[in-house]
């Protein structure tokens, strides 16, 4: 069938696993504040997706942070500060890792009606290699397990928002048009990347980064708030030029539905 979508290719912490995306933010602020400088939980979200270097990177590159830093220092940020800084961050985060890689609700399902209709499963993610050799036999042992993971590691670092993590799975996977692929993602460095392969950018409200509350704060909430809360993340992934918003991986079927009206 020609219309037929032939891949999804989903992120992972915050869209597949870990509600919230709270294994990288909790390492974020922990390292910051060890190194003197105390970082908001926005300014670590922020450029949550990329590979981690480049985000210590981005985030030291904040205003606030970077003159906060030199307040403390004496000095602007260097190489070796990122390099430090990166580090105790990929120590920190080994050996939390294992306790954030439950898959979020609707996944599984999800997956399962994905494969019994025919399309390929890929993945990306902003971890390195070493970091998925954990995360990968955990969320599959709990029931998640695409076919396909690219890891920024695999291709010189080149993570988001490069859109060469999904071309290797579109390779790897045999996907024959940009046309016909979707991702699903949780952070504007997902949707970037999505948009700089020319595939359809989906972005994921619940359990989102850009959403960043836990599962147990959003139950929490009203009705009324969750509602506010979802249009609120709805319109940053719209600004950021999602093609479209699910508020969670039960909707994705539906609308893969509408995107295959319009593939040619």
């Amino acid at each position: 069938m020609t219309k037929q979508i032939e891949g999804v290719i989903f992120d992972w912490a915050g869209t597949a696993v870990d509600f919230g995306c709270f294994a990288p933010v909790n390492v974020f602020l922990e390292i910051f504040k060890n190194a003197g400088v105390e970082v908001t939980l926005e300014e670590a979200r922020e450029p949550m997706g990329m590979l981690k270097i480049d985000h210590i990177l981005a985030m030291l590159q904040m205003p606030r942070i970077d003159s906060k830093w030199q307040e403390v220092y004496g000095h602007p940020f260097t190489e070796e500060d990122v390099n430090r800084l990166y580090e105790q961050f990929e120590k920190q985060l080994m050996l939390s890792l294992t306790e954030y890689t439950t898959p979020i609700k609707g996944v599984l399902e999800t997956v399962e009606w994905l494969r019994t209709n025919n399309i390929k499963i890929g993945s990306t993610t902003g971890y390195t290699k070493e970091m998925m050799e954990v995360v990968v036999p955990e969320a599959k042992k709990k029931g998640y397990s695409p076919d396909f993971l690219v890891t920024p590691t695999d291709l010189a670092d080149f993570g988001r928002p490069y859109p060469y993590m999904i071309f290797e799975n579109m390779r790897r996977l045999k996907l024959s048009n940009v046309k016909k692929v979707v991702k699903v993602g949780d952070t504007a460095s997902d949707i970037k990347e999505a948009l700089h392969a020319g595939v359809w950018a989906v972005g994921v409200i619940i359990g989102s980064s850009e959403m960043g509350i836990s599962e147990q704060e959003y139950e929490q909430l009203t009705t009324e708030q969750q509602q506010q809360l979802i249009e609120t993340t709805r319109a940053k992934f719209e600004s950021y030029g999602a093609h479209y918003t699910i508020k969670t991986m039960q909707e994705l079927p539906q609308i893969i539905g509408k995107i295959q009206e319009n593939v040619r």
